[in-house]
């Protein structure tokens, strides 16, 4: 079953979800992505243990300091799938698109934009 999903959606595979950084969601969202969310394994049966844990603590860390400087936290988010849920993946995609679509684009996109018009 061949399954689809938003072409805005940009996937960057990684062995696990533990290896994704703060850094990582937040030069994400300064170089232009006016969301990021990640998928990782269900809680519990992380092949490496934790990873998804540490992943999970990082997004939600991350989304405080997007509170903090004033941008939508909805705008990072994490989700826990098994391979067998390709579908509930692209339905992710899906809602995360809607979601960022509703917030509009990003404040930091905006001054960049800003910048380069000067």
């Amino acid at each position: 079953m061949r399954l689809s999903y938003p072409p805005e959606i940009k996937v960057i595979q990684v062995p696990c979800t533990g290896r994704v950084d703060i850094i990582h969601l937040l030069n994400a969202l300064e170089n232009g992505a006016d969301g990021v969310y990640v998928a990782g394994c269900l809680e519990g049966e992380c092949h490496y243990r934790t990873g998804n844990l540490k992943a999970k603590k990082r997004v939600g860390y991350v989304k405080k300091v997007l509170a903090e400087i004033g941008m939508d936290p909805g705008r990072v988010e994490m989700f826990n799938l098994s391979s067998a849920q390709g579908k509930r993946f692209a339905e992710i995609a899906d809602e995360i698109t809607a979601r960022i679509i509703e917030l509009g684009q990003s404040p930091v996109n905006k001054r960049e934009k800003a910048k380069a018009a000067v």
